[in-house]
């Protein structure tokens, strides 16, 4: 009989709250900026929304008297998010409301981290665009004294009107827009932190933002608009979420599923922004695109 040698389990010195202490860590530009341009408030919103998330995490776990996980920072980094798709004006009991019902059904009631079917914060976010859309969807200019409503770039191009904002301006983040929307290059900042620690996939953010950004450019004609005038890059870099893939042609065509539908919703619908849509289609075919790339295991000896 041949022996058999059982190699050990993996280990490594990564945890779930490291990890997404450092997403925190990456998120923070973002938010600096955000403060500073849209005012105190911004932080404000953030902040509530991370401590609502955690309490709603904690006390769903009490009452089940299930395991405490709130320490691993998942619903933190879940709260920080929810807030960079929220317009600074947004009121704090809508935040609240995403907050919870990202938390609880899009994630708890599914077993937890890693269980959740789609990504929590964009539902969050999708659940409060549909219930109460005029208070979602209305976008101050940075550093305006009134907060008077004003169109999105992406907003203006799919209009057919002029976009009065310079490239830098929306790479930078001096455009109207969500907190966590504006500022392309703070979020670059972040990723590339993230990058650095081995804790992103690179491929499937960049394969998602290209294909999105070149494409929607062709077809609208403001390619700077297309790249950086919504919200391609926080979704790209930090919600485009793709464990459940193990191989690189996995995690490519999950990000070319994102990318095509994101482009549609863009082109073809009545909203000028399609990220959220496209990412939240593609975690639900998710598990049909994991079969077209899934190989057979082969167990025992050869």
């Amino acid at each position: 009989m041949a022996e058999l040698h059982i190699n050990p389990n993996l280990r490594t010195p990564k945890t779930t709250q490291k990890i997404m202490l450092d997403v925190c860590i990456a998120l923070l530009p973002a938010l600096i900026y955000a403060t500073v341009i849209f005012g105190v408030n911004a932080l404000l919103l953030t902040v509530i929304s991370v401590i609502t998330c955690m309490a709603a995490e904690g006390i769903w776990q009490l009452i089940r008297k299930e395991q405490l996980t709130v320490g691993d920072l998942s619903a933190a980094v879940t709260g920080i998010l929810i807030a960079f798709n929220m317009s600074s004006t947004t009121p704090v009991w809508v935040v609240m409301i995403a907050d919870v019902f990202a938390i609880i059904v899009v994630k708890q009631v599914f077993g937890g981290i890693g269980s959740n079917v789609v990504n929590p914060a964009l539902m969050g976010r999708l659940f409060t665009m549909v219930v109460y859309p005029g208070r979602m969807m209305s976008y101050v200019t940075p550093g305006a004294i009134d907060t008077t409503a004003s169109a999105t770039v992406l907003s203006a191009v799919k209009g057919g009107g002029e976009v009065a904002y310079s490239v830098w301006d929306m790479i930078i983040g001096n455009v109207p827009g969500a907190l966590g929307e504006t500022s392309a290059l703070l979020l670059l900042v972040g990723f590339l932190y993230l990058a650095y620690k081995k804790e992103v996939n690179v491929e499937a953010a960049v394969v998602y933002i290209v294909v999105v950004g070149v494409v929607s450019g062709i077809l609208n004609g403001n390619f700077a608009a297309s790249f950086f005038g919504g919200g391609l890059f926080l979704g790209g870099l930090f919600m485009l979420t793709d464990y459940v893939f193990v191989s690189k042609k996995g995690k490519i065509l999950y990000a070319l599923t994102a990318a095509v539908i994101t482009i549609l919703v863009r082109q073809f619908s009545m909203y000028p922004e399609g990220v959220c849509f496209g990412i939240l289609i593609a975690n639900c075919l998710a598990y049909f695109v994991d079969k077209i790339d899934k190989k057979p295991h082969v167990y025992g000896i050869q």
